[in-house]
């Protein structure tokens, strides 16, 4: 062994089970996914997504969605109650505030939520 950690690997997309495998595959390769790693294509793809599984009566993670889960978690966050604009705009408007990358930040946030969520679910199993 090396000592270097291995990083993880793209997968093919037959291999990802759920909408945060794609999140994770599209940290890895945004250039593959998004044009100039733009997070209004990111929440273009994710709302195709939610709609290809209710066309097909796929039960699908709705997390995305413009009154979903992360835009609940994300607006205390951002300092605001709503926004009619979306989680991605938002997002944009805070990055350009923070002199950071919008798809940096929002893979920060996403961190963030899935790591809150997931001690929320560990609390309830306990």
């Amino acid at each position: 062994m090396t000592g270097k950690s291995e990083l993880p690997k793209p997968r093919p997309l037959h291999e990802l089970d759920t909408v945060h495998d794609f999140l994770d595959d599209v940290r890895l390769r945004p250039g593959m996914y998004l044009r100039n790693r733009s997070i209004l294509d990111l929440s273009s793809i994710l709302y195709g997504y939610s709609v290809a599984c209710k066309i097909h009566g796929v039960p699908a993670v709705t997390d995305f969605d413009q009154l979903g889960p992360f835009s609940e978690w994300l607006w205390p966050r951002l300092g605001m109650q709503h926004s009619s604009l979306g989680w991605e705009v938002e997002i944009e408007r805070a990055a350009e505030t923070a002199g950071t990358p919008p798809l940096d930040m929002f893979f920060s946030l996403l961190d963030e939520f899935r790591a809150e969520r997931d001690d929320a679910e560990q609390d309830t199993l306990r």
